[in-house]
């Protein structure tokens, strides 16, 4: 809108070269380019031009969670309403306001998603505000802009944890991520980890009882002085021997793959709904903007490894019997298979060397299942594993590639003396 357009134009002056507030620039560039296009534009014909930016890609990829946040907010809405039904707990605070909705009846959609909502928005809110704090800080002391990938960083740092979390620990968690794992190393695009993922696995350590996926906890707290209830995560079922057609939720009832594809379960909020999970990652690949070499060569490293445990067995380890197929829909696996590991900066670049990095992935997801009794879950250190040899395997997918080229020109030379 043209008032809009004016108020930037009035403020501009302020904020860039010899102005007032010249050292706040990057904090007026993001908004200025949040609320309108740049100025510039290229029109001649030596430029290449194209349809999609940084700020576009990002935007993306943001939307391709949509179908995993939804989800997964309905999800928390319903298990949380559902818990209160069963334990007919009476919950008190704000919680209240479901009740002049829908009667805290599991049953409704909007009183499950609108309970949900409740429960991730805080933990979404938090989590942009500290980061976003973090990036402008950093933006103003360097003299940057403010990059848009924390658009994504925000969203899925958010996604990836448990409905539960104190929010002190959130603003922790994203803290980490942001300073640490990008912002020391020079920003975006010279960070060699994930910061979302780098963030959650010192919530991980730090703050095992959490985060450790071992234990689910559904947020209901009622006049009765209930909490929540807490019961094994089908990893840790698997983990503990219990087969997978014995499967069960937190009441006993048996969990079938089709309900663990589509996401009837509890879990963390983005990573539960396998079925959300591939709808927006299916418009990633199509756009390019993901890597389906990623993608395909995690769930074959894991496909495979978890074939070969299922072939080598173990009388005193009962993960090495879990079949490839619940592999691919418990955990985190496919959440961080589609929006980790195809992180742009931290992944590998040349395509031989994303089929490398990807099936490192899906190895390692498993291993750590299989040898790892304390936590179950492997998805998340095994990115991380993986985002330490992305350059190595970029590095020699080129020296291959220079030796090849280099015989060929010779054998050439040859050929013509």
């Amino acid at each position: 809108m043209k008032f809009i357009h004016n108020i930037f134009d009035r403020m501009e002056p302020s904020f860039t070269k010899g102005g007032k507030y010249e050292k706040y620039y990057a904090v007026f560039e993001m908004f200025d380019t949040f609320f309108r296009q740049p100025s510039s534009q290229t029109y001649s014909a030596s430029h290449v031009r194209d349809g999609i930016d940084l700020k576009r890609m990002m935007i993306t990829v943001w939307l391709c969670t949509f179908p995993a946040m939804f989800w997964g907010m309905y999800n928390v809405g319903f298990q949380a309403l559902n818990a209160i039904q069963h334990f007919g707990i009476t919950p008190t605070g704000w919680r209240t306001i479901i009740t002049a909705m829908a009667g805290y009846d599991p049953n409704s959609v909007w009183a499950s998603f609108v309970y949900g909502a409740m429960q991730f928005l805080p933990i979404y809110i938090v989590t942009f505000a500290v980061g976003i704090l973090w990036e402008i800080i950093f933006a103003v002391v360097r003299g940057h802009e403010v990059n848009e990938g924390f658009f994504v960083t925000s969203v899925l740092f958010a996604l990836s944890l448990p409905p539960d979390i104190p929010l002190w620990q959130v603003a922790l968690g994203i803290s980490f991520g942001v300073v640490v794992a990008k912002e020391v190393f020079g920003g975006t695009g010279k960070n060699f980890l994930n910061p979302a993922l780098a963030g959650r696995a010192f919530l991980y350590f730090a703050y095992p009882a959490y985060m450790s996926g071992d234990a689910v906890w559904t947020a209901v707290k009622g006049l009765n002085k209930v909490d929540g209830y807490s019961g094994a995560t089908l990893l840790g079922q698997a983990a503990a021997g219990v087969p997978s057609n014995a499967f069960v939720d937190a009441y006993g009832q048996s969990i079938s793959w089709g309900q663990a594809f589509v996401g009837n379960m509890q879990g963390s909020i983005g990573e539960v709904s396998t079925l959300a999970i591939l709808i927006g990652g299916a418009v990633l690949m199509y756009t390019k903007i993901a890597s389906w070499r990623v993608v395909a060569g995690s769930v074959i490293g894991l496909v495979l490894t978890a074939f070969i445990f299922n072939m080598v067995g173990s009388d005193t380890n009962p993960m090495t019997s879990l079949a490839p197929h619940w592999h691919l829909v418990i955990g985190g696996f496919m959440f961080g298979a589609i929006f980790m590991a195809t992180d742009p900066v931290s992944a590998a670049h040349t395509n031989t060397g994303r089929w490398c990095y990807g099936l490192l992935i899906g190895f390692m997801t498993v291993a750590i299942r299989v040898a790892n009794p304390a936590f179950p879950e492997g998805i998340m250190l095994a990115i991380l594993f993986a985002n330490l040899f992305a350059s190595l395997f970029d590095y020699f997918v080129k020296q291959a590639n220079i030796k090849r080229q280099t015989a060929r020109r010779l054998a050439h030379v040859s050929q013509k003396q």
